[in-house]
């Protein structure tokens, strides 16, 4: 399957989440990483109880995509 990378624009640029509710694997982190090239990432593992509640809700609204594993 070919394809080409395009190079984004910084208005161009998202804000993506990834929750790990089960922490990362190859797949995951294969994506994630691929995202970090062209937007800005945030990860949250949620196994680490590191973050309210509030806090996450307040994550979730503030970017433009989040993606839960």
């Amino acid at each position: 399957m070919g394809g080409k990378e395009v190079a984004c624009e910084e208005n161009q640029k998202m804000k993506i989440l990834h929750l790990l509710n089960d922490g990362g694997d190859k797949l995951s982190g294969q994506i994630i990483e691929a995202h970090a090239r062209l937007h800005q990432v945030r990860v949250v593992d949620l196994r680490d109880n590191d973050i309210s509640y509030e806090r996450l809700v307040d994550e979730i609204f503030s970017h433009d995509k989040v993606i839960s594993w």
